[in-house]
Parts: structure tokens; C-alpha cells; sequence
């Protein structure tokens, strides 16, 4: 199997807490809905490829690398503030909508 299309549940609440992004929010840029991703999390039902694969776009497009021993870590720099601000933004449309 593509390892693209590959994402544990652990991989999935680490890459969230790394980039401070609620269930709502992963759901939101994964095109998902907010059950996907608890059900997934919380071991009650395995995605379909295709959803764990938009997962995972989702975490790489906001800087995740996975490793190879599978711990996702973000790839940004230390200091930088683009994450901040993009989280800063969302929500501010969030609240608009």
C-alpha cells in the first residue's frame, strides 16, 4: 500500500495537537465531516482510503511530514509565525460565516 495513503489515529491526534487544529477544523480542510474524523480517532470505524488520504493532504499541505518511523512533526522552522497567522485568519472567517 502507498504509504501517502497511510495514517494512524495516533498519527492523526499528534499531527492535530502539532498544529493546534481542532476535529472541526481537520474536517473542515479535509473536506470531511467532523464524525469522520472522531469515529477514526477514536477507534470506533476506519476511514475509506480515500478519506484517510484527504486526511493526510490535509496535514502535509499544512506543513506535517510524517517520518519514516511514522511520527508526524511539523516542518516549519522554529519562530516562524505563518502557522500562527493562518490559524489567526481561519478562525477570523470562521466567526464571519
Amino acid at each position: 500500500m502507498d504509504s501517502r495513503n497511510l495514517l494512524s489515529a495516533d498519527q492523526s491526534r499528534a499531527a492535530r495537537a502539532l498544529l493546534n487544529w481542532s476535529r472541526v477544523r481537520l474536517a473542515a480542510k479535509a473536506n470531511l465531516s467532523e464524525m469522520t474524523i472522531s469515529d477514526f480517532e477514536n477507534g470506533y470505524r476506519e476511514p475509506r482510503p480515500h478519506n484517510i488520504a484527504a486526511m493526510r493532504h490535509a496535514f502535509e499541505d499544512a506543513g506535517i511530514i510524517f517520518t519514516l518511523e511514522g511520527t508526524p512533526s511539523l516542518a516549519r522552522p522554529e519562530g516562524d509565525s505563518g502557522l500562527a497567522t493562518d490559524n489567526r485568519m481561519w478562525r477570523r472567517r470562521q466567526r464571519k460565516a
